[in-house]
């Protein structure tokens, strides 16, 4: 019954009773629970095609700031395919930007599955259409600009990392930037690019706050060439990779490993599984943790308020955990096509505020214009930052502008 309960109430991701109770902060002081957070490397199918989708849009952004881009990519065995919507002044080499991006993930022997240099490259990509520009841009001031589409975004933070980041995601992400690391520089010979991970932390409720106890298990999947065995792989895995990401306090003699639980995994990326762009948005958002609207980031310019409110929304978000006027916070933002003011905030502390939720939006509302176009100008989003984004989470990185609290008035 609980389950049914809270699965109709909105906003809540995906999860077990656990993480639906945390969510709604609904949990007894002083409970313990366990909650579990995936991600995936750059060799993953899909997360291959966000960093070329990203990838398109900085070479857009590099010759022409005001591109409007909207690109998909899509992917299989020896064959990438880009197609959308984009209107701008400048003109990009797509087979460059395309085979550039896949040898940097490390795609660059047919072996692996994958071959920068021999795949196929297709484009389908026209014109932005003209009545979304007339409705959303075209004539307008900064202060003006419409969102490009209808939608609701979600922010999210949490003072359990330095980042303000959930620590599940957090460690999820590092052991595959770990592992690309041991790959690139040949601590592991035998790596390939397409990589899995999943981390399950034992939790402390304490009055709303989320407190890290202990890794309660440690999950990897790596492709890897056909001359390695298991057992060295999984000798490798723990003392170059789990022993270098987690925390020793954080471990104990119950934390259980999961590495490469299938066993064999040489056929890996594009070759293994179809890629798409905008499937992996729990990886690149918070792992689970708070909420998440539906709308994916990669491939999209900043008029796209699935990107850029988001991105605002996360800004806010951390700029409340880093004042300390709550230990964790989700803030949510929705907008209609064309309109420029948001159509609602909403703020969730979960009980940990130190003025109620209802002052805390009044301190948002004193502090930040939620406007599309001022979004953009006050996060400089006109920049080719983008395919760093598309890797590793889009949160959490100190060096992206949405991830430099800003100091409040309160």
């Amino acid at each position: 019954v609980i389950l049914l309960l809270n699965s109709q109430m909105p906003g809540l991701t995906n999860g077990d009773i656990s993480s639906t109770v945390v969510a709604n902060g609904d949990m007894n002081d002083n409970s313990i629970f366990h909650f579990t957070s995936e991600a995936v490397g750059e060799g993953h199918p899909d997360k291959m095609c966000d960093q070329i989708s990203d990838a398109v849009l900085d070479a857009y952004l590099a010759k022409d700031p005001d591109a409007k881009v909207a690109c998909e990519t899509a992917t299989k065995t020896g064959l990438i395919v880009l197609l959308g919507e984009i209107t701008s002044s400048a003109t990009v080499d797509f087979q460059r930007v395309v085979r550039d991006t896949v040898q940097r993930i490390g795609y660059d022997d047919s072996r692996k599955g994958f071959d920068y240099s021999t795949c196929a490259v297709m484009v389908a990509l026209q014109e932005q259409s003209p009545d979304i520009a007339q409705g959303v841009h075209i004539d307008r001031h900064v202060e003006d600009i419409g969102a490009g589409d209808q939608g609701i975004m979600f922010g999210y933070a949490t003072d359990e990392t330095e980042e303000c980041m959930p620590l599940t995601l957090h460690l999820a992400h590092a052991l595959n930037k770990r592992l690309a690391a041991c790959r690139r520089d040949g601590t592991l010979p035998w790596a390939r690019p397409d990589t899995k991970t999943q981390v399950t932390i034992e939790y402390l409720n304490q009055h709303g706050a989320c407190v890290p106890k202990r890794v309660h298990t440690v999950v990897i999947s790596t492709q890897h060439s056909a001359d390695v065995t298991q057992k060295q792989i999984h000798a490798d895995l723990h003392e170059h990779v789990i022993k270098q990401v987690i925390p020793a306090h954080l471990l104990d003699d119950n934390t259980k490993y999961h590495l490469n639980p299938s066993g064999m995994f040489i056929i890996g990326g594009p070759q293994s599984d179809a890629g798409l762009t905008g499937r992996k948005i729990i990886v690149d958002t918070y792992g689970g943790w708070g909420a998440h609207g539906g709308g994916a980031f990669s491939g999209k310019d900043s008029t796209k308020v699935d990107r850029s409110a988001a991105y605002a929304a996360r800004w806010v978000a951390k700029s409340l955990v880093k004042a300390g006027i709550c230990h964790r916070v989700l803030v949510q933002l929705s907008y209609a096509i064309g309109v420029a003011e948001p159509l609602s905030l909403f703020i969730n502390s979960y009980g940990t505020g130190t003025v109620p939720d209802e002052q805390i939006q009044e301190i948002v509302e004193k502090n930040f214009d939620l406007r599309p176009g001022v979004i953009v100008r006050d996060l400089d989003l006109k920049k080719p930052i983008y395919e760093n984004t598309a890797k590793y989470g889009h949160f959490g990185n100190p060096d992206f502008p949405w991830e430099k609290p800003k100091v409040l008035k309160l």
